[in-house]
């Protein structure tokens, strides 16, 4: 008898074991696909903010030589977002960032373009759109630090390196003075 109830004892304990390493193992790929689903918001977002870059430089280039390389440079840019990676997102985001930054410098100089009912339209858009890509950063490096914190303590660590998983990477400025604004040069 005595037998008996040890075994269920280790049997409880074992299916206890087994039921917490799963869901463990879960937690991370719960925290790996909604990383990706905001990696995937993230690109929408900047394809919209490309978008409207395309639409401000036709507004724009009536009243400013806008160099034609600038609107190929977005439209190249637009197509690689799809394909873009969490490195390649930053990069993408701070050029963008970088054109839209001169467009605004060049508004700047006419305001009868700054009136523009079009351009208002266009500019509140952006602002709507910076702030989802801004929300959208902050989620995704949230859940990359719970992911990654996972990776890095007991006893959740031996089960993601079990499973073959590695950190996600953070999305970050590459190379930008945040607070900087824009060289203008044309």
């Amino acid at each position: 008898m005595v037998l008996l109830i040890i075994a269920g004892i280790v049997v409880l304990v074992i299916i206890g074991l087994v039921v917490w390493a799963v869901s463990i193992y879960n937690r991370f790929y719960s925290l790996k696909n909604t990383h990706e689903a905001t990696l995937g918001q993230i690109k929408v977002a900047l394809k919209k903010r490309l978008d409207m870059i395309e639409q401000l430089l036709g507004s724009v280039k009536s009243y400013a030589a806008f160099e034609k390389e600038t609107l190929e440079r977005v439209t190249a840019m637009r197509a690689s977002v799809g394909s873009a990676g969490p490195g390649d997102l930053a990069g993408l985001e701070a050029e963008s960032r970088s054109i839209l930054g001169r467009l605004f410098a060049v508004m700047e100089n006419y305001p009868d373009l700054k009136t523009s009912q079009t351009v208002m339209s266009l500019m509140d858009a952006v602002k709507q759109v910076e702030d989802e890509i801004a929300r959208q950063r902050y989620t995704a490096n949230n859940v990359a630090e719970q992911f990654n914190t996972m990776m890095d303590t007991i006893p959740s660590n031996i089960i993601g390196r079990f499973a073959g998983l590695i950190k996600l990477q953070y999305l970050e400025f590459v190379g930008e003075d945040v607070e900087k604004r824009p060289d203008i040069t044309f």
